[in-house]
């Protein structure tokens, strides 16, 4: 693992005090980045190497699920709109409202705000599933891709890599009239979404891996099971991952029934779409037997427990999940709160409350203390790379130098020893104790600011005051 390099031209390196490598922290070891964004890890410290004191480094977060332009709305939703109780359904009214009228800009604006923060919390890869298409009225724009252009070129002067998982979305429902604000989304056709969606990937894919694409048919209620089967066939012939939202709420699961005579997962399974590229988001409201479907078919699972329990959706069965051996990812959904780490938590706290027992996800407990956080750590860094199609996620000689940095000196984690040290940053670090965030060896956060931060929020700020005031 240690490499002593003797020839330094072209490269870079920092020392802090610990890397976490191979699920264990390692001392006394420089880390390296050369020209290309390629990691490397030495015990020859020479004098250029840019001292960490104070700090833990760790691979960067991934967030495997991501509707960026929501950020428009955090703040705005939590007050009862209807004395029937309000549920997701009511607020998606209030998303709505804001997607019916961003232009291009806007959701640049909006875009670059989620990215910052979520750039300013150790986050360094993103899976957007972006289903903004058209017009503010509708109407398809000249390029049928600008605004996932514009989702894109946010990401990139952030300086995350993004995999845009372009969304597919052709109705409002089993029979149900097609709703007027959800005209921006829909593209009724399977082969125009396919041609738009090659344009898409011709034009954006780096051949460094900042930028690819993904394909994201958005639910069962959304696209028909014909078009679904088109989309998803396209997925695998070229080795591309898919999302799709599965099971979120009971309503979807009635209306699949209702339509086919199954459950979502059921639907997926019994047409052979379920694979080791799917990744069922939120997955909430299955059964036993779903959730063993899709652990025989190698599918995923990606949880968003934030945006779950402020939409009172339901809480994601994780132990059914991890029994049946699902790699669970972690997404950060509406941005109501960007905090992967907070994600990794809920992922256990939400059942100890269902349950009224601790260390659900612990199984056994038998391979350390520490084991809890490591599996939380995965779904947060491991499980989002696989998910979303990304060669990051660990630190490994050769791999993509994207990490972040942890002050061993925030009042959340202070005087905590190695052996603790991740089930302290898990369960009990704050957001403040991210000082520095690199992706491909650039660094594009530094000590807790990044360079544009002032710039990006005061444009995000005058779009809320015109969307809102």
């Amino acid at each position: 693992m240690i490499n002593n390099l003797k020839n330094t031209e072209g490269l870079k390196s920092w020392l802090p005090d610990l890397i976490y490598v191979d699920q264990s922290w390692q001392r006394n070891s420089a880390i390296v980045c050369d020209p290309a964004g390629r990691l490397s890890f030495s015990s020859e410290i020479n004098d250029e190497a840019v001292r960490l004191a104070n700090r833990a480094v760790l691979p960067g977060l991934v967030n495997a699920h991501s509707h960026a332009f929501q950020r428009v709305i955090r703040g705005l939703t939590e007050y009862r709109t209807q004395a029937s109780g309000d549920s997701f359904w009511t607020w998606r009214e209030m998303m709505y409202s804001a997607a019916t009228r961003l232009t291009p800009d806007d959701i640049y604006d909006a875009s670059r705000m989620a990215f910052l923060e979520m750039a300013l919390n150790g986050i360094t890869s993103v899976g957007e599933f972006h289903y903004l298409h058209h017009n503010t009225d509708g109407a398809p724009y000249d390029d049928p891709n600008l605004l996932a252009r514009m989702v894109v070129r946010a990401a990139l002067d952030v300086g995350l890599r993004i995999a845009l998982l372009r969304v597919a979305y052709a109705r409002a429902g089993f029979e149900v009239e097609l709703n007027p604000r959800q005209a921006r989304f829909i593209e009724k056709d399977p082969e125009v979404y396919l041609r738009n969606f090659e344009t898409l990937t011709a034009d954006v894919t780096t051949a460094d891996g900042i930028v690819w694409t993904g394909i994201a048919p958005h639910s069962v209620r959304a696209v028909p099971l014909g078009y679904l089967k088109t989309i998803i066939e396209y997925a695998s012939a070229n080795d591309l991952p898919v999302h799709m939202h599965v099971a979120e709420q009971p309503a979807e699961v009635s209306a699949c029934v209702a339509e086919y005579g199954r459950s979502p997962v059921a639907l997926l399974d019994s047409e052979g779409l379920l694979s080791e590229k799917f990744s069922a988001v939120h997955a909430i409201h299955v059964t036993p037997k779903a959730a063993h479907a899709l652990g025989a078919a190698g599918a995923m699972v990606c949880a968003c427990p934030t945006t779950e329990r402020n939409l009172g959706d339901g809480v994601v069965p994780a132990d059914t999940y991890l029994r049946e051996g699902i790699a669970i990812s972690l997404g950060t959904d509406s941005q109501v709160q960007i905090d992967l780490l907070e994600d990794a938590r809920e992922l256990e706290y939400h059942l100890r409350l269902q349950k009224a027992q601790r260390a659900v996800l612990d199984e056994n407990g038998n391979e350390g203390r520490a084991k809890l956080a490591k599996r939380l750590f995965d779904c947060a860094t491991i499980n989002g790379a696989r998910s979303i199609g990304s060669a990051t996620g660990q630190l490994t000689s050769g791999g993509a130098a994207d990490f972040l940095t942890i002050d061993l000196d925030d009042p959340s984690i202070a005087g905590t020893q190695p052996d603790d040290l991740l089930s302290a940053i898990i369960f009990s670090g704050s957001r403040s104790a991210v000082k520095d965030v690199f992706v491909k060896g650039r660094q594009i956060v530094s000590d807790g600011r990044h360079a544009n931060q002032d710039e990006i929020v005061q444009r995000f700020s005058a779009l809320q005051k015109r969307l809102w005031q």
